[in-house]
């Protein structure tokens, strides 16, 4: 062993000899020594939020703070598993001072991109198809873009360069997380998002949320029932409050809690309006408040009944271009509820007596229309294409002839009617049907609500107009001829007991038990056609009349009037029209003996063939008396014929496609 020491000793030696004796030049370099991991625990020696002060000498020798981290909190965070030089990865090794580890002062900090780090991650998972794996990374990206298009990404007013907040602000990056859903940590996290908001930035509108029934609920409560910061402002694509953009969705931000009164606001003009995306009505917090919002029962709330009338002359003033509202507008009931007969006895009693209107007209009609329906396709299809009038039914001298039904002015005054009618049904059903997709559309073809409620307006005055002048000259008429006219007369248009023998003969003809009856010179539903717009009229005029003027009618009305007048308005429109241009339009163009139009209301008149198979009674009349030739004048010639037509086909045109916008909003509509 001492042997082999000395010769181990020996060739040491002589290779050190040899070393010594090359040029410095050639000397091996050493390997260089690995730098030790800047890991977050080499990180959180310096920035450990458990000490108590943290500070680092700075320029000029002064101190400088460090920021501190919660080990424990961070460990608990969504970016636990990330290391600290992953977002600041301008902290370098200087291995200066004892090989610490610490920023370059000469180099300035950089800043930590939160969304752009978030992006990049998210585009990178989609790129490799890694979608569903990752899918809250998807809803991160959403956010950003939210936020990017939010008034807290704009530059803020006294430092351009920084914007109104930024994500720490509201996340702090090193503690951030939110708890899963129905967790006392979750109710913790949801509860302080109040002063998250408030602390730092929106002090004044913390200390109101505070004394306010949402605040209450939840500083005093702890219960995290009541509204916070981003239920009514959302988290990331928060608005002015003072644009359209804010001032369209609070309302419906509102109404994720309080959802019946949502339904019912929207039921109100302020409400339609708002929906149909104009942002000059009434929204929730104009009448509740925002930020201190108090209970009803409160003698503070702005909707208390002492101070209700004042609230409403916020909106409802002269600068503001609206008359004053008196005493009695001020009870009218904004989230009235038609199914609630306890506490809204008069709303609910509308309801009822409307419904039970639409339920027995159609019903009846309905029914009506396809038993009509059902018998004249058996009989036509009976006939084997032959025609339903006989062409020797009237005598040869009279052939080719035709009669006079309606005179040039009834006829000008039934297509002013109908044009009238047309025109409030385009104007009036985007507000009925508000939620629906067409219904902002046709708001916006019309100028906006202002010049559709104008058009409205102008459009029920002429059709009131044409109502009125119809019976000054039937008055006039009656007064006449007061030796000749008969109350229950076959020219008279009051129902009588031959009427009601006559629709239990046509029943039985539907059902194959009798004959087509004869009817005389009207029928039993010209009839009906005729008086159901003076119940029409007067529903809707008049409910009409009350919303239009409710400065003066609230002057001696309650409040609930109103309400009920929207009912009334609304629901005997929608009969109005469904009436029209269903039932109506069958009984006089669609039947299969009509198909496809009927011009007698166009043209004035109709051959004495069709003139003997529709009103057998009065033809039997005029000829027994000797008076058919009177009333024979000649066919309409075929320029007349064409346009009547042309105007029929265009009439019944608007007609089904109003129709079918109806249907689409009463099938579609909340």
């Amino acid at each position: 062993m001492r042997l082999a020491r000395s010769v181990l000793r020996a060739i040491f030696v002589c290779l050190t000899s040899v070393v010594l004796a090359l040029p410095a030049s050639a000397a091996p370099t050493p390997a260089p020594t690995a730098p030790p991991s800047l890991d977050n625990v080499t990180c959180l020696n310096c920035h450990d939020g458990k000490k108590s002060k943290l500070e680092v000498p700075g320029a000029e020798n002064k101190p400088r703070l460090l920021r501190g981290v919660a080990p424990d909190k961070y460990a608990q965070s969504v970016h636990a598993n990330m290391q600290c030089v992953a977002c600041h990865s301008d902290i370098i090794d200087l291995a200066d001072k004892g090989n610490a580890h610490v920023k370059n002062p000469a180099v300035a900090l950089k800043k930590v991109d939160c969304a752009g780090c978030h992006e990049e991650l998210w585009d990178q998972t989609v790129k490799r198809g890694k979608v569903t794996e990752r899918p809250r990374l998807g809803v991160v990206a959403k956010n950003i873009e939210a936020y990017r298009k939010s008034f807290h990404a704009r530059p803020n007013a006294d430092d351009k360069t920084q914007p109104n907040a930024k994500c720490d602000q509201c996340h702090d990056t090193h503690t951030f997380n939110v708890p899963p859903k129905n967790t006392p940590q979750h109710t913790q996290w949801r509860l302080s998002i109040p002063n998250v908001c408030g602390t730092s930035c929106h002090t004044e509108q913390l200390e109101s949320y505070l004394t306010s029934v949402h605040g209450q609920e939840n500083s005093k409560k702890m219960l995290a029932q009541g509204a916070v910061c981003s239920d009514c402002h959302t988290a990331h694509s928060i608005s002015s409050t003072s644009g359209d953009a804010f001032k369209l969705t609070v309302s419906s931000n509102c109404g994720n809690c309080h959802v019946d009164k949502l339904e019912s606001y929207k039921d109100t003009f302020h409400g339609q309006v708002s929906t149909l995306g104009y942002a000059y009505t009434a929204k929730c917090y104009n009448c509740h408040g925002s930020h201190q919002i108090l209970k009803v029962s409160d003698p503070k709330s702005m909707v208390h009944p002492d101070n209700r009338l004042k609230t409403c002359q916020t909106c409802h003033n002269a600068k503001k271009g609206l008359p004053d509202v008196p005493a009695g507008f001020a009870s009218y009931q904004p989230h009235g509820n038609a199914h609630d007969f306890n506490k809204y006895p008069q709303i609910w009693v509308a309801w009822q007596i409307m419904v039970q209107l639409l339920v027995g007209t159609f019903g009846f009609f309905w029914l009506h229309t396809a038993l009509w329906f059902y018998r004249e396709y058996k009989e036509r299809k009976e006939r084997a294409g032959q025609p339903h009038i006989k062409p020797d039914s009237v005598p040869a001298q009279f052939k080719g002839k035709h009669i006079q039904r309606f005179t040039p002015i009834w006829r000008i005054a039934h297509i002013t009617f109908a044009l009238s009618l047309m025109v409030l049904t385009l104007t009036g059903m985007p507000l009925f049907y508000s939620d629906v997709a067409w219904a902002p559309a046709i708001m916006r073809a019309l100028g906006g609500p202002h010049s559709a409620g104008v058009i409205h307006r102008v459009a029920a005055v002429v059709f009131a107009g044409v109502f009125f002048w119809h019976i000054i000259y039937m008055v006039m008429g009656i007064v006449r001829n007061r030796k000749t006219f008969k109350i229950l007369g076959p020219n008279s248009m009051v129902p009588n007991l031959q009427d009601g023998k006559d629709m239990l003969a046509m029943f039985q003809w539907f059902f194959g038990q009798g004959p087509r009856p004869k009817f005389d010179r009207w029928t039993y539903w010209e009839k009906f056609d005729y008086w159901a717009p003076f119940w029409g009229v007067t529903i809707i005029g008049g409910s009409g009349l009350i919303m239009w003027l409710p400065g003066f009618f609230g002057a001696f009305l309650p409040g609930w009037i109103f309400n009920v007048a929207a009912i009334f308005h609304g629901e005997e429109a929608f009969l109005a029209v469904v009436f029209l241009f269903t039932v109506h339009f069958f009984n006089n163009h669609f039947r299969p003996d009509k198909f496809p139009l009927e011009v007698v209301m166009f043209t004035g008149t109709f051959s004495l063939e069709e003139f003997k198979h529709d009103h057998g009674v009065e033809y039997q009349r005029l000829v027994d008396s000797g008076e058919l030739e009177k009333y024979l004048v000649d066919a309409p010639s075929p320029a007349k014929l064409a346009a009547s037509k042309v105007l029929g086909f265009t009439l019944i045109t608007i007609g089904l496609t109003l129709l079918t916008l109806v249907a689409i909003g009463f099938f579609t509509s909340h």
